[in-house]
């Protein structure tokens, strides 16, 4: 169960990039563009982690993002066993390019707030980004992956991907 949430969930991560808001249906991702997207968005949300653990002053803030960098160290772990698995050579497209430019510019904003300033930044980009994922994964992701495994994959991780965004909303809610 763990292998196939986890490798969804690379996959959501990476399609649900607002570089992908308004693409149309010719422009679908093909299995293999997936699968780099998932990767990239994987290593994405590990930095994006890594840095709230150092600056978080919340205990729910940091109980988050160490949620956050455990899970989706283990979905890059399952993702790279999963294309393996499948035979699929990962392959650079717009998307990734433009979710490592975004999380780039996201880290550097983040980096310039302290405190509970830089908790309630952090957490509220984290819900955004949920809710990207997640529509992502219902209007562009699942819809596009022509593998069935990879396809079941998406839609498990889908609902885990929305306990993410609910726990976001929480520790979010929770910081007013």
């Amino acid at each position: 169960m763990f292998i196939r949430w986890s490798a969804a969930l690379a996959a959501a991560i990476l399609l649900s990039s607002p570089a992908l808001q308004g693409a149309s249906a010719a422009d679908k991702p093909t299995d293999p563009q997936i699968a780099h997207i998932a990767y990239t968005a994987g290593v994405i949300d590990i930095n994006a982690a890594k840095q709230a653990q150092k600056k978080a002053k919340s205990k729910d803030v940091k109980a988050f993002a160490e949620d956050m960098l455990r899970d989706h160290e283990a979905v890059n772990k399952q993702a790279l066993a999963l294309v393996k698995k499948l035979n699929v050579t990962p392959e650079d497209n717009d998307t990734s390019t433009a979710l490592s430019k975004q999380a780039s510019d996201k880290l550097a904003e983040l980096d310039k707030l302290d405190g509970a300033a830089f908790d309630k930044a952090y957490v509220a980009n984290e819900v955004a980004y949920h809710k990207a994922v997640n529509g992502a994964l219902e209007t562009q992701l699942i819809p596009s992956a022509s593998n069935a495994e990879l396809k079941s994959l998406l839609q498990t991780g889908l609902k885990i991907f929305q306990g993410h965004q609910q726990h976001a909303e929480h520790v979010a809610a929770e910081l007013k």
